[in-house]
């Protein structure tokens, strides 16, 4: 069976909140039905947190709402723990924590709507790739 986990990048989970018709959406879906799994830190939930309470008007979410997508990623996350840093590597230093957690939970793809902020991660086995690219692989 293939391994389908993955780190998600924050503009992932904005874009699939934002909108029901791309594959950010999909991507939630899948995760919602286990199919896809997904690894999270404490920085990155923290990370999900900000984004998502700054623009909750935009997605037209509660603060309770916001609250109960988290409590849902958290229950179906596998949380990381991370024990070393590889700090700084990548050009944006605020992305370098969603690195350190694919090496430590050895994830081997990073689903991001930024590529070109996690280049260089192949050095470390793993893909950045776009919502739409990870969906073609797990057809």
């Amino acid at each position: 069976m293939k391994d389908n986990t993955i780190l998600m990048d924050k503009n992932v989970l904005f874009s699939g909140l934002y909108s029901s018709s791309g594959a950010s959406f999909q991507i939630l879906r899948l995760i919602d039905a286990e199919k896809v799994k997904l690894v999270i830190s404490t920085t990155l939930l923290f990370e999900y947190e900000d984004v998502l309470k700054r623009k909750q008007t935009e997605l037209g979410l509660s603060h309770k709402q916001v609250d109960i997508i988290l409590d849902n990623i958290c229950a179906f996350g596998k949380f990381q723990a991370i024990h070393f840093l590889w700090r700084p590597y990548l050009k944006d230093p605020k992305d370098d924590h969603v690195l350190e957690v694919a090496v430590a939970s050895k994830t081997k793809i990073i689903v991001t709507h930024n590529l070109k902020d996690f280049k260089g991660v192949e050095k470390f086995g793993i893909k950045a790739i776009s919502p739409g690219k990870f969906l073609e692989t797990i057809k």
